[in-house]
């Protein structure tokens, strides 16, 4: 067990082995992590007062970074399933006194020092677990995206339920497996940049329209999962999706059928079937 780049606790978590129920392990899960750290208090007890509520010796670094922390060599690429744990808020930055932390935070990514971008080494990581980041605050968001611009050498990423919208500013050029499942995407144009892909997770979104799979056609993508998703009840699905990507071999945990091969109908008169 180790603490992410900002203060989760990992672990060692990693694909299910079997191809055909490659993410069926990830889609069916639920978390039991908790959301961003909150402060912990001691309650000590007062002759004259009662209860009194105290806070834990460990408060002052909840807002600190695993790199900031002293004595300890751990690096970002030997992490698992860092957390983008919750920042201060500006309020309260200058309340404490912390105007520098605060002009650190908005010089952003150009004014880390070179020494914590080195410990942090998101340019080596191969495999990476970001899910369950709760990105409600802005600063959580900010930092989520700058991990995700420095992964260039990333294979298998995990970014299950992390209400992404937009990832279409984002590159991985070597990212193989890439699981989105659980998230807010509409469009196959949300997706980043994965010239490289081969399996693919887009498990419990809001697409609607299948065209855009052939954005697709280019990479080398073998499995792709649209479970759950609206456009999984359109008629002709399967064969729209195949349609599409002639190169898939595996929809959904299935993999490619006689029937999935017939031309769907004219986009015209394509419609949605009506579950009753």
């Amino acid at each position: 067990m180790s603490e992410s780049s900002s203060g989760v606790v990992t672990n060692n978590d990693s694909y299910p082995k079997s191809h055909s129920a490659r993410y069926s392990d990830l889609s069916d899960a639920h978390t039991s992590q908790a959301g961003p750290s909150r402060q912990r208090v001691s309650v000590e007890q007062s002759p004259d007062s009662g209860f009194i509520a105290t806070p834990s010796p460990s408060s002052r670094f909840r807002f600190v970074s695993w790199y900031k922390l002293e004595k300890h060599d751990v690096r970002g690429d030997q992490l698992a399933c860092p957390r983008v744990r919750e920042g201060p808020s500006e309020e309260e930055l200058f309340l404490r006194g912390e105007q520098n932390v605060l002009m650190d935070r908005r010089r952003g990514e150009e004014g880390q020092r070179w020494e914590e971008r080195l410990q942090e080494n998101w340019e080596n990581c191969v495999e990476l677990n970001l899910s369950y980041q709760d990105l409600g605050d802005p600063y959580q968001l900010e930092n989520f995206n700058r991990i995700l611009r420095r992964l260039i050498r990333v294979e298998r990423l995990q970014l299950v339920d992390n209400a992404l919208r937009d990832l279409s500013s984002i590159r991985l050029p070597r990212c193989i497996s890439l699981n989105l499942h659980r998230n807010h995407l509409t469009s196959i144009r949300q997706l980043p940049k994965v010239p490289r892909i081969q399996h693919l997770c887009l498990s419990e979104n809001s697409i609607e329209a299948l065209g855009e799979l052939a954005l697709l056609g280019a990479t080398p993508l073998q499995s792709l999962t649209l479970s759950r998703n609206p456009c999984e009840f359109l008629e002709d699905y399967r064969s729209r999706v195949f349609s599409c990507l002639p190169k898939l071999e595996v929809l959904d945990g299935i993999p490619k059928l006689l029937e999935d091969s017939v031309p769907p109908k004219p986009l015209a008169t394509s419609r949605m079937c009506t579950i009753l």
